[in-house]
């Protein structure tokens, strides 16, 4: 099928296909798929969702189309409460939790956009790890290499839109959990402003870095799945390539990059220059105090800490073992250390206003290495952390600097997929969207 959003609800209006006959194809794939050994969904919830379809398809007969969402399936991560299912965060710590009495704030506007609920999809346990690895649930591979992993923590959510199990993935985004399994899925993420998309009702990992947001096929999909989760309108169209002003820096987010990834991300900014952009190197020295700044843990690890402590107490045992000894590092932090974070990452925010005033965008490769093959990383400890911190290196320098950023496919046919980062500082959704718009077809028609 391999059809984005647009052209499913084209689809839809013409009559070429229902919503009924659409979420059945999906769960047939994703029910195949379980039966093959993969793990993308933790749970599917085919009764209710071929109920939705039906109720969609009768509105749609009735003139009433609440959105260009409405009779698409779209899958949910396992972090988000809908409405009489457990949120599990693929955790067997919350295995046994009670059944959410309403609907997460981002699974109410999904479900107000029109669009069917088809199932929670797997994840690294509680969101904690760019790689993906599950070891209660299974981990998510790659959809084209399944000796590798689909990147985290929205794995499975990455790997239903790649296979053609859902027509889009609402995922978190708190250290790159959207964009790198989209970098190495060869699909397309947006991480929005933190603030523009609810978070109630969302089982969190750190309430200052934590975002909600698409995984899809295209810009325009991306665009269409935030306009319902932040209730904005979204201008449709792209600004000319020509006379945008780009910039890229080595410090920090473009050093020890794969070859294959620099070369995709350099033939990218090379396809940009010949279209008329300016491209041009900047420095971002404030970038490299981010290690020190990270090294007890960061927020991330003090946050969790936080909400994790009386459950790790209880229920320890039980965790991925891996995700535990990160939690664990927030109890060594102090509020001293707390608000010392707090003011860094102000700092650094300041610094990135008047380090990347002058461009329309910042591109940074969205993953600084190809998916790794799973089998070293469930091997070894150590191996685990190294590349776990690498993957989430460029990514997580937006959360920190509360910004928005888009990954998309960059690579040449044929080559593993390299994702593309557009970024900027919060509140520039809108803007990244349009020009990401710009870039994907400049990039889309030259390959």
């Amino acid at each position: 099928m391999t059809k984005t959003i647009r052209e499913l609800a084209a689809d839809l209006a013409a009559g070429r296909i229902t919503s009924v006959a659409l979420t059945e194809q999906m769960l047939a794939r994703a029910e195949a798929h379980r039966a093959q050994g993969g793990h993308a969904y933790v749970s599917l919830d085919g009764e209710q969702a071929l109920a939705e379809a039906r109720a969609s398809d009768a509105a749609r007969a009735a003139g009433i189309v609440a959105s260009p969402l409405a009779g698409l399936p779209i899958s949910i991560k396992d972090l988000f409460d809908v409405k009489g299912q457990t949120s599990s965060a693929a955790s067997l710590a919350l295995a046994d939790a009670p059944p959410a009495a309403a609907d997460a704030g981002a699974v109410a506007r999904l479900r107000a956009a029109g669009a069917v609920l088809l199932g929670r999809t797997n994840m690294s346990e509680f969101a904690f790890s760019g790689l993906g690895l599950n070891p209660h649930h299974g981990t998510p591979r790659h959809p084209l290499d399944r000796e590798r992993v689909a990147g985290g923590s929205t794995s499975g959510g990455a790997v239903t839109v790649a296979l053609d199990m859902a027509a889009g993935a609402l995922g978190t985004d708190t250290g790159g959990s959207i964009r790198i399994p989209s970098a190495f899925c060869g699909l397309t993420g947006f991480k929005p402003t933190a603030a523009s998309v609810s978070l109630a009702g969302t089982v969190p990992l750190s309430r200052s870095l934590d975002s909600a947001g698409p995984i899809a096929r295209s810009v325009d999909c991306c665009a269409a799945l935030y306009a319902a989760l932040s209730g904005r309108e979204i201008a449709a169209g792209a600004p000319a390539v020509k006379g945008l002003r780009f910039g890229f820096t080595l410090d920090y987010v473009g050093t020890h990059v794969e070859p294959q990834v620099q070369q995709a991300f350099d033939r990218a900014l090379d396809k940009l220059r010949a279209a008329g952009a300016l491209v041009e190197q900047f420095d971002f020295p404030e970038l490299l105090e981010l290690p020190t700044i990270n090294g007890g843990g960061g927020l991330v690890a003090a946050e969790a800490w936080h909400w994790h402590r009386a459950l790790l107490e209880e229920k320890g045992a039980q965790y991925d073992q891996r995700v535990a000894a990160r939690i664990r590092r927030g109890q060594q932090q102090g509020a001293a250390d707390y608000i010392d974070l707090l003011d860094a990452r102000a700092r650094l925010i300041a610094a990135a206003q008047r380090r990347l005033a002058p461009f329309d965008a910042w591109l940074m490769p969205s993953v600084a290495i190809l998916a790794p093959r799973l089998a070293p990383l469930e091997a070894d400890d150590a191996t685990f952390f190294a590349t776990n911190g690498l993957v989430l290196r460029n990514a997580s320098v937006i959360n920190f600097l509360d910004g928005c950023a888009l990954s998309l496919p960059c690579h040449a046919e044929g080559e593993l997929p390299v994702g593309l980062g557009i970024c900027a500082l919060a509140g520039a959704d809108e803007r990244m969207l349009r020009i990401g718009r710009a870039v994907e077809a400049l990039l889309g028609a030259q390959q």
